[in-house]
């Protein structure tokens, strides 16, 4: 049997330089909040609280769901309007429900629709600019994998 080619699942997600982070989470946990502080870093909205998932041939990609298109939960302030892009590939997932407990974590991964994407846990103290980071430059490192190249 194959991978559905799409599912709604309750995440954020959010873009920067064409890169998207799937932002997971039980409602509460932050997935909005990491999403703004990531907007005010540069990164662009893709959907909050509803995200479209689509098997692609190149991975998977992230939408918002339909009538939700631009719009962002601000706890306490309430719904915003932001520009957003409508579609992005997702390079890499957050779970905000399971905690990192591991101060250089083993590589993890998600399976999405039939693609493994690479996860991250809630670290203890979740930072936009980090997670920034991780969109601009890639997945964390695994700390038992060799060191290849020149180090700087």
């Amino acid at each position: 049997m194959s991978a559905p080619a799409r599912e709604i699942l309750h995440a954020s997600a959010v873009a920067l330089e064409g890169r998207a982070l799937l932002i997971l989470g039980a409602p509460g946990a932050g997935k909005s909040t990491l999403a703004l502080g990531m907007i005010a870093l540069g990164a662009t909205l893709v959907a909050d609280d509803r995200t479209t998932l689509e098997a692609t041939a190149d991975g998977v990609s992230a939408a918002p769901a339909q009538g939700l298109e631009g719009l962002i939960e601000a706890r306490g302030v309430g719904l915003l309007r932001l520009p957003h892009l409508a579609r992005a590939p997702v390079a890499c997932a957050l779970d905000l429900d399971r905690e990192e407990v591991e101060r250089l974590p083993p590589r993890r991964n998600l399976l999405l629709l039939g693609w493994s994407i690479p996860l991250s846990l809630r670290p203890p103290r979740v930072d936009p600019a980090a997670m920034a980071a991780l969109l601009r430059h890639g997945p964390p490192v695994d700390p038992e994998a060799p060191v290849s190249g020149p180090r700087s």
